[in-house]
């Protein structure tokens, strides 16, 4: 071999090498951020004065707990319910409207809760739409009669679940569009009705993935602020927020925030476990599974039974919704809803391309290096979507707000020239608070797409010339370009309906349409609330409308 030609490859070896050097760097700085704010808690929950908690622990902090522990239960079981219910009828049964819901039901999955909790706020509560024409119809007056009050855990509970469902819909059906007619029909030749045979075989071979959705559910549950918020339901989400901004006391909201934060771990430690026994359910479909076609009673009960979700948790809410804004004085096309929806969008569109940048990096590191430590950092960064925005955000302020006053007292006493808050209350760390939370999100989406790239294209791209960098670069991403869409539109969205960590965070005078929908509602002015609820939801349809995209690919 000539001097020229090893030195071409002894180039060549440098630059891979530089090049996993610099994947591997980055993929661990990553993760050393996203696992910045739960040591970050751990820290001020220990260092901070309890004398706060000790006050809450007299009053509400049992509150808290309760009411925390029944709405992740409430929701778990409502979500399982009307999810797999819902998925198994419009799988295995043929009745009018079948085709229409199976995808009608993936839509309220574009709006958040709160929303919701805004539209049926107006409608049910006790000077809304149907109070007054029942009181109208019977003459009766405010005390004659009982009517259930919409502002309760009940009501929280339910707004959720009409918005969560999706969840556990898509990947029950995905289950069982994947099982094979063998087991099925064998029930059926035992004796067994169709209702039988879904509990005793269907059910169970799709419990892994039922269980998996259930678990995001509940995830969401807690993590939720605005819904809660609204209704005077007091848990951890709202104490935490509480504590930080009516107490102003940073140490009984990290204390706050650890206890929320280990019930969030416990559960993302449960999906993952289920994740980990998943692969016993999913078998090849040999034979279809042919339609149960539904007569009489049935056929009536399976379009009421899938079409009430959908009426509930869209049809409904967009058309009080809709009501209200036009009864509304807020304008949009006004300087100040100009600047909302511009925040909105910038917020949502950096977080986006950043959280979709990292999880190509950290997928990278993973695919390169298949070792325990890349693996560890691969799951630290996906913990993040399990804990709720309010708990990021405190986790980053504290440390970082710390670091700008130190920094600003060195400056001043050695230069004479304050630095300012450089990180606290920017919208770089807004961002960072994002990519903590959605970061998972865009990591499966990767996966999804990776997963079908042979390693014989990487090995190709080796042999070629091309370092790591490059091959990503110019093999990976061009490759992956429908996941990588796919991930970014899920996190401009999650970040457009994201709400306590917008709120703690945010920069002075930066309000989203979402911390405008929350004011709004904050102060009862419903009909205004309703304007950006709207188009936040309208936003929201994007990635619902590419999921229904997959599903009507995956009929059966």
């Amino acid at each position: 071999m000539s001097d020229s030609t090893q030195q071409q490859a002894q180039s060549r070896k440098s630059s891979w090498f530089m090049a996993d050097k610099a994947i591997a760097a980055l993929a661990f700085l990553i993760a050393a951020f996203c696992l910045l704010p739960h040591l970050s808690v751990l820290v001020a929950a220990m260092l901070g004065d309890t004398e706060t908690l000790r006050h809450l622990a007299g009053s509400v902090l049992g509150d808290y707990m309760r009411n925390t522990a029944a709405l992740v239960v409430l929701v778990g079981l409502g979500t399982f319910m009307i999810g797999t219910g819902a998925a198994w009828l419009v799988t295995m049964c043929d009745f009018p409207g079948r085709r229409w819901l199976e995808i009608a039901l993936v839509i309220p999955l574009a709006f958040p809760a709160y929303v919701l909790a805004y539209a049926y706020t107006h409608v049910l509560d006790h000077p809304g739409i149907v109070q007054s024409v029942l009181r109208d119809l019977t003459g009766w007056g405010p005390r004659d009669y009982w009517f259930p009050e919409i502002r309760s855990l009940g009501g929280a509970a339910i707004m959720l679940i009409l918005v969560l469902y999706p969840y556990v819909y898509l990947l029950a059906r995905a289950a069982f569009l994947g099982q094979s007619a063998t087991t099925f029909l064998a029930a059926r030749s035992l004796g067994k009705s169709p209702v039988q045979a879904f509990l005793s075989v269907s059910l169970p071979l799709a419990r892994p993935a039922i269980a998996a959705g259930v678990l995001l559910t509940m995830m969401e549950t807690i993590a939720d602020f605005g819904t809660v918020s609204h209704f005077g339901v007091q848990t951890f989400a709202t104490g935490i927020y509480n504590s930080w901004f009516g107490m102003v006391d940073r140490g009984a909201a990290a204390q706050l925030s650890l206890g929320l934060l280990t019930f969030a771990l416990l559960l993302a430690m449960l999906e993952r476990s289920n994740r980990g026994r998943a692969r016993f359910s999913n078998g090849k479909r040999q034979d279809i599974i042919a339609r149960i076609p539904l007569q009489g009673s049935a056929k009536w009960g399976a379009m009421i039974l899938c079409g009430l979700p959908v009426m509930l948790g869209l049809v409904i809410p967009v058309i009080a919704l809709s009501v209200m804004a036009t009864g509304s004085e807020q304008n949009l096309f006004s300087p100040r809803y100009v600047r909302f929806i511009t925040n909105s969008l910038t917020l949502a569109a950096i977080a986006a391309i950043v959280t979709v940048a990292a999880a190509i990096l950290l997928g990278s590191f993973s695919r390169l290096r298949e070792t325990r430590l890349a693996g560890a950092a691969l799951y630290i960064a996906r913990i993040g979507y399990a804990v709720p925005g309010g708990v990021i955000a405190v986790g980053l302020i504290v440390p970082f707000a710390a670091f700008d006053n130190t920094l600003d007292a060195w400056m001043r006493s050695t230069f004479d020239v304050s630095t300012g808050l450089l990180f606290t209350g920017s919208i770089w760390l807004l961002i960072g608070a994002y990519l903590i939370r959605f970061l998972a999100a865009a990591i499966g989406a990767y996966e999804g797409g990776i997963a079908v790239v042979s390693r014989n294209i990487d090995a190709a791209s080796r042999l070629l010339g091309e370092n790591t960098i490059g091959t990503v670069r110019r093999v990976h991403v061009p490759l992956l370009t429908p996941s990588l869409l796919t991930a970014a539109l899920i996190v401009f969205v999650d970040v457009m309906k994201e709400l306590p960590a917008t709120l703690i965070m945010r920069p002075f005078n930066y309000d989203t349409l979402a911390v405008q929908a929350f004011r709004l509602a904050s102060d009862e002015r419903l009909n205004g609330a309703a304007v950006p609820s709207l188009l936040i939801g309208a936003i929201g349809l994007l990635p619902v409308i590419l999921l229904c995209r997959r599903v009507a690919t995956h009929k059966a």
